[in-house]
């Protein structure tokens, strides 16, 4: 390949790689920002941060993208991206794991709320089961604490 595009392809992936660093960047302070909105319990700054999130997501997706396309184009440039590529796998994984303790935690409160209301109205959804015509059937205390 000319010297001059080559060294065009080996810029331009490697500023596809560097966009994708800044996106991931952002994506973890956002993942930090879920995990604060949801240790208070603040559904605005748990949608905005989810918001957030997708669009990072998205814009990362966009990203790829292109980095597939530039790296099918000129392996020359893809190794010349490899550093950057290999720290931005271990970023990458910071996120994930991010997202997987905030998902956790998620999956905790729910559990909580779902045992709150199982008290509450005296139903146990642990024990509901579907019926023949697929409804759900859940068992019922004899006497439920509150009525909605």
């Amino acid at each position: 390949m000319i010297a001059p595009l080559q060294a065009e392809l080996d810029d331009a992936l490697r500023a596809i790689v560097d966009d994708m660093s800044a996106a991931t960047t952002q994506l973890i302070l956002v993942l930090d920002e879920e995990r604060e909105a949801l240790n208070r319990a603040d559904a605005n700054a748990l949608n905005r941060a989810g918001e957030a999130k997708q669009m990072l997501m998205r814009r990362l997706e966009q990203l790829d993208a292109e980095r597939l396309h530039m790296s099918s184009s000129s392996a020359h440039a893809t190794q010349a991206a490899q550093p950057a590529w290999s720290e931005l796998l271990k970023t990458l994984t910071n996120c994930r794991d991010k997202n997987q303790r905030n998902g956790a935690l998620v999956g905790q409160r729910l559990s909580q709320v779902r045992r709150a209301l199982s008290v509450l109205t005296g139903n146990d959804n642990e024990s509901s089961v579907y019926s023949h015509s697929g409804m759900l059937q859940a068992g019922h205390r004899s006497l439920p604490l509150a009525e909605a």
